[in-house]
């Protein structure tokens, strides 16, 4: 059974930011990221336990990988939903912002 996926409205903003940076300097495949995104937030609706645990004060975080795009998507699964948190750079020094 698949749970509905939401976004924070904080990373919907980055996706929104990473998807206008992908169309705009990736020419060859400018629907690369919104595809890799796609495939991730549909693995998420119905195995939610696949990614991989990100220790957080905030609860069981985890993360998973967009290869190609070399992002995470962070999420909390919740009772009744998965909750995606961020879409941050996997190359990044340090990890997102992830308070709700």
């Amino acid at each position: 059974m698949s749970k509905p996926v939401f976004i924070t409205p904080r990373a919907e903003a980055q996706i929104i930011e990473l998807d206008t940076w992908w169309r705009e300097h990736r020419d060859k495949a400018p629907n690369r990221f919104e595809e890799e995104l796609v495939q991730v937030l549909e693995t998420l609706a119905t195995i939610p336990g696949a990614g991989i645990r990100y220790p957080h004060p905030i609860g069981d975080v985890r993360r998973m990988l967009l290869r190609v795009t070399r992002h995470h998507v962070y999420y909390l699964e919740q009772p009744d939903r998965v909750l995606v948190l961020a879409v941050w750079g996997a190359v990044k020094g340090a990890g997102p912002n992830l308070e709700m």
